[in-house]
């Protein structure tokens, strides 16, 4: 349930031009009378069993579950009660369960909006994600549930803290450790890190970085400050905090292998797609002490960098709600070793299958589990072996589902993670990160330079919970390069500006032919960390500095060209605006399916309301490497020649006509505007309209556009057309309304008088067929009811995998299918020979909320527009 930002507007009118009789032949039945389990694609041999729906029982929308010391199950509605649920047992002829509603002092207090339950230590433990109202009094923060005169009734209610923080980056979930003694919660980064009894991270986190600092234009997160969302120990009596983990952006959930080792589930932020900080949802070992490098707005630290940790896997665009590890599921072998992760966005469970690797961990995916629509909200396995999962949230259709195995395959040999001898190494440094030890100094430090990254960064932060005196001069004594740079990262981390000279020597010392490409970007990183902290080197260490890296710029390496690019624009090096703009110039293949387990385009459809902003920044994606460096040399002041300035602000024309996420406009135009301010005065006019600025609307966030809604818009409902349109449309606006059919996209896939896309029927004619109540329905609610010609289908494949798309075309041995309805002629290629089935989708292609951004006015002159079929001397134009 990470919030998505401004969805595109997607119009795909798939029934309008069928006559009433071909209709009824032809459309689906409606998704509400089938069977719900139908919708669900599943591995061979699973069976999935549909047991309640809340919201059909006006019990809310349940977003979080666990399961008691009896068996019952625990679920909270996202804005209402907890309920117990007594679940009957599989394949019982009667699924619905015996529910009942958690009560507290006689009825009189209403409790619940948790995002967390877990039930441990007699108890009830409750996340609670709430601004406190009178329907619901308790807010935010981690709370106990006790029984305490043993009549099965919880009677006592106890506040373990009070978290400050609230919405979908509030306060998340809760998990029992893996020595059942304590308990770890997680929260999203709209959550403050409350003072802490002990850190396992210390404390000597900052912004860290020279890349200019451009917080988010439409405002997310802008002011919230690292480390981002964290992980905490808590013991049972809610008395002891530890921070164990931070640098997130909103971790919705975390899981624990059968090792013990800590994996969290952190989401990503949609508005940057298509810029070089966007990080896609992903999987992360969250080692003790670890860091992941979220910072406000375009401030992400890369994955790369020494003083972070990179994720386990990258899954892709999404919206994290739940993990869980499968070893207790009642599932053949090849799940035993996996965690499920749950994507409330596009319906999917993604099974990331993971395997030993050092100290660490690798991970391949597979879609274990997937519907169009299904909001994944929570799961959790239950005391029979099969797995319990939710859909809901946001005040959504929420149900219960039951899925388990029923194959003959065994479910009892589970396999055991192998401890290798790194990952107990790791562990065995990761035991000095608490309070200073004497015998920690020599015992890590051979490990500073080993070959394996979570060692070394362990190694570091066991460095930082010693007294910086007691290791300061080894640091700067050390002669390993790779030593050296970890050692010095934690003094850089730890000291104070008197060190910068001595760190900065040490450092200029190490030969960077004798090192490789990734120890190289740590001693970049390591500079990068001084030159942040303390300032700029004194004039004759700068010079050195400058030498030394201007030499090997550019790289042919891009993280490589990103380091020394910041490096050098800092120190003022002379040359660095040429060689950057050289690079800028050079043809750059956006790959937005680079690093990532999915596959973008396979998400569109989906869910449109989502999937169609992936399609439009597909078809004309930015170029990332290009970006950063253009945003880099924004802040460059010396050097410029009038040829150079030229060609640096042409560039941001040119980026303007790519298409990213929401922020995307936004951030180009911030960065252009920071350039701007180093140019002389009298030739800010000259390069404000060459870079574009004429382009965009007076915020900056948008390019200005005729057809651009005025609004203020409005979620509009069916019901509220009766008072809209209380009489029949005349003396309409043509222009407005040919403005507004191209502002909702309808232009992109409809054809009218012979112009516009071919993707959706032509809508030339739709008025001399349908009443303007059938068309608003139609748009409203494009879901009610779809067409065979126009629906999608979702193809269940032999590798466990599934795939949306439109059929195209098709021979004897291939599918031809259509995912990006803005680029519709590009076709995946799908064999018939590796298809297990295929279902019509009960979701349109069209999106609903197309005519949300509009005022009542700007919503008359559409309608009228499509009334008229596009012509402007239709009656319904003409002026009295």
């Amino acid at each position: 349930m990470n919030r998505l930002g401004k969805i595109s507007l997607y119009v795909w009118l798939p029934i309008i031009l069928l006559g009433a009789g071909s209709y009824r032949a032809l459309r689906h039945v409606p998704a509400a009378i089938q069977p719900k389990t139908d919708n669900l694609k599943l591995p061979p041999d699973f069976v999935a069993e549909h047991l309640y729906s809340p919201s059909e029982n006006k019990e809310g929308s349940w977003v979080s579950m666990c399961f008691d010391d009896k068996g019952r199950m625990l679920a909270s509605d996202q804005y209402g009660g907890i309920y117990r649920l007594e679940i009957p047992a599989i394949g019982a002829k009667d699924l619905r369960p015996k529910i009942e509603k958690i009560k507290l002092e006689n009825d009189t207090l209403n409790f619940g909006a948790a995002h967390g339950l877990l039930y441990a230590f007699n108890s009830l433990y409750v996340m609670v994600n709430n601004r406190a109202s009178k329907s619901l009094p308790k807010s935010s923060g981690f709370y106990r549930l006790q029984d305490t005169d043993g009549d099965d009734q919880f009677d006592k209610l106890t506040l373990l803290k009070t978290l400050k923080g609230e919405g979908e980056h509030g306060p998340h979930s809760i998990k029992l450790s893996p020595d059942k003694q304590s308990l770890y919660v997680i929260c999203g980064n709209y959550t403050d890190l409350p003072e802490m009894d002990a850190y396992k991270l210390p404390k000597t986190w900052k912004y860290d970085n020279l890349f200019p600092e451009i917080k988010d234009p439409r405002g997310h997160a802008n002011d919230r400050k690292e480390p981002g969302g964290w992980v905490a120990n808590v013991n049972p009596e809610g008395t002891k905090w530890e921070l164990v983990s931070a640098g997130y952006r909103n971790p919705f959930d975390l899981a624990f292998n059968d090792v013990g080792d800590l994996f969290v589930y952190d989401a990503d932020m949609e508005w940057d797609f298509g810029l070089p900080w966007y990080r896609p949802t992903r999987i992360c070992h969250a080692t003790s002490g670890s860091e992941f490098g979220w910072r406000t707005g375009n401030g992400k630290w890369s994955a790369h960098y020494p003083d972070n940790l990179p994720p386990v896997i990258n899954i892709g665009q999404g919206s994290p709600t739940n993990l869980l590890y499968a070893k207790e599921a009642k599932f053949p072998a090849q799940y035993k070793q996996t965690l499920l992760a749950f994507d409330w966005s596009f319906g999917i469970i993604h099974a990331i299958h993971l395997k030993p690797s050092g100290s660490t961990y690798t991970a391949t995916r597979e879609e274990f589990l997937s519907g169009v629509p299904l909001p994944l909200t929570d799961g959790a396995i239950g005391p029979d072996g099969a797995l319990y999962f939710l859909t809901g949230g946001r005040r959504l259709e929420s149900d219960l589902y039951r899925v388990y195995y029923n194959g003959t395959e065994s479910t009892t040999n589970a396999p055991i993670t192998t401890l290798t001898e790194e990952n107990k190494l790791r562990r065995k440094i990761e035991a000095f990160h608490s309070s200073p030890n004497p015998e920690a100094i020599n015992t890590v430090w051979a490990h500073l330079g080993h070959s394996d990254r979570n060692i070394r960064y362990a190694a570091r932060i066991a460095l930082e919970h010693q007294p910086v005196g007691t290791w300061k001069a080894k640091a700067l004594a050390e002669t390993r390069p790779q030593a050296l740079t970890n050692a010095l990262i934690g003094l850089t981390r730890c000291g104070t500006e008197t060190d910068k000279t001595s760190i900065l020597n040490a450092l200029n010392g190490i030969n960077f032919t004798k090192i490789s490409p990734s120890q190289q970007l740590d001693v970049l990183r390591a500079y990068e960390l001084v030159f942040a902290r303390f300032g700029l080197p004194e004039p004759k260490q700068k010079s050195k500095i400058v030498a030394l890296l201007d030499a090997r710029y550019p790289s042919t390496s891009n993280e490589l060209n990103r380091a020394y690019c910041r490096l050098l624009v800092f120190l003022e090096a002379p040359s660095v605006l040429p060689k950057t703009l050289a690079l800028m110039a050079q043809k750059e293949q956006a790959n937005p399916n680079e690093d990532i387990a999915t596959n973008s385009e396979d998400l569109i459809l989906r869910n449109p309301q989502y999937g169609l902003d992936i399609a439009k920044m597909l078809e004309k994606m930015p170029a990332p490497q290009q970006t950063y460096l253009a945003i880099m040399l924004a802040k460059a002041k010396i050097g410029w020649t009038p040829a150079l300035r030229e060609q640096y602000f042409a560039w941001y024309q040119k980026a303007f006509a790519y298409r990213g996420g929401n922020s995307y406009v936004g951030f180009i135009d911030k960065a252009r505007k920071i350039a701007l301010a180093n140019v002389p005065a009298n030739k800010k006019a000259e390069y404000d309209k060459l870079s574009g600025g004429d382009l965009l609307t007076e915020s900056g966030n948008d390019l200005a556009q005729e057809d651009y809604p005025k609004g203020p818009g409005k979620n509009y409902k069916l019901a509220d057309m009766d008072t809209i349109f209380t009489a029949e449309l005349s003396q309409r606006n043509f222009k407005r309304g040919k403005a507004m059919y191209v502002a909702t996209t309808c232009s992109r896939c409809h054809a009218m008088k012979g112009e516009g896309g071919n993707i959706g029927p032509d809508l030339s004619q739709i008025g001399t067929r349908f009443s303007t109540k059938d068309i608003l329905e139609a748009i409203i609610d494009p879901s009610k009811t779809i067409s065979d010609q126009y629906a999608a289908t979702q193809f269940q494949l032999k590798n466990g995998q599934s795939l949306v798309g439109k059929i195209a075309n098709q021979d004897d041995d291939f599918y031809y299918v259509s995912q990006n309805p803005y680029t519709p002629d590009f076709l995946v290629k799908v064999a018939k020979k590796n298809v297990v089935s295929k279902n019509y989708s009960t979701v349109s292609s069209m999106l609903p909320g197309l005519i949300n951004p509009l005022n009542k006015e700007e919503l008359k002159d559409l309608v009228a527009y499509l009334k008229a079929g596009g012509d402007e001397g239709h009656e319904v134009f003409k002026v009295e």
